[in-house]
């Protein structure tokens, strides 16, 4: 009976300490299926929605990057301990998706955020159809002139990086599609260097969070337990299994986005 008072009446940045641990639960899953595709932000920044109900949806948008970076860190060390980042190759695609996000960001404020839910309503049926009716995702690295290869990481990255100023999510699973697909990487040193350029893009919005006072520090921090594990724990699930587990993960977090976007058009008082 005391635990359960304690649970209850404990609180962590005026939340119940209850609530913030099913909270946790919920980013784990979040960071998990992050780690192998990415996309964790359609289902952690629900799960802050939800927990944190009756505060400023800032404060579930900030408290989520605090955790989702401290989360990412874990799962690109592993994905660079194993070897699978190119260094040389994605440093400059972290600047470029830095460009492209303040662009983004920058046409945000002049066109509705409708135009671009509205076009990827019909994009994203296409594009999970096509990853299901392609079998093999490559677990070596297709052959591609190293200009020509580092032009479309660049390009992808630049693209996707205003993609994610303008609107945000499934930013992670676009990236690993283009990287796949377009520059003939490797499913492995596609997730890696998704990573990198991922935790790049998370300092640089938790930085403004911080600036702006949004990050519950408490709750952040509780629930980074849950996005450490998730991610450490996601992270090595691809390194082993490749694309045998990456290839439905990215479906999934298609068909969760396309989930997402409806529910912002039927229910646009819950995003805020």
């Amino acid at each position: 009976m005391q635990l359960l008072q304690f649970f209850v009446q404990t609180r962590i940045n005026g939340v119940a300490l209850w609530v913030v641990l099913l909270m946790a639960c919920g980013v784990f899953l979040a960071s998990f299926l992050d780690a192998i595709a990415g996309g964790g932000g359609i289902i952690s920044v629900p799960t802050y929605l939800i927990g944190l109900h009756g505060l400023p949806v800032y404060n579930a948008f900030g408290t989520n990057k605090l955790s989702s970076c401290l989360g990412t860190t874990f799962s690109f060390g592993r994905f660079a301990k194993e070897g699978y980042v190119n260094w040389k190759l994605f440093i400059p695609a972290v600047l470029f998706a830095l460009v492209g996000a303040a662009g983004g960001t920058r046409l945000q404020l002049r066109t509705p955020a409708v135009v671009l839910k509205s076009i990827l309503l019909v994009v994203l049926p296409v594009v999970a159809w096509l990853t299901l009716k392609t079998k093999h995702w490559p677990e070596e690295p297709a052959p591609i002139r190293p200009g020509v290869q580092a032009a479309i990481v660049w390009l992808s990255a630049l693209i996707v990086g205003a993609y994610d100023g303008y609107y945000g999510p499934g930013t992670g699973t676009f990236l690993m599609l283009l990287f796949v697909r377009a520059a003939k990487l490797d499913t492995r040193h596609s997730a890696g260097g998704v990573k990198i350029v991922n935790l790049a893009s998370n300092i640089g919005s938790l930085i403004t969070a911080f600036s702006a006072g949004t990050v519950l520090v408490g709750v952040g921090c509780i629930c980074a337990v849950g996005s450490i594990t998730g991610h450490y724990l996601g992270a090595g699930v691809t390194i082993r299994n490749g694309s045998r587990i990456v290839r439905p993960a990215v479906v999934i977090v298609l068909v969760l986005l396309t989930l997402k976007i409806l529910s912002e058009f039927l229910f646009p008082e819950f995003w805020g």
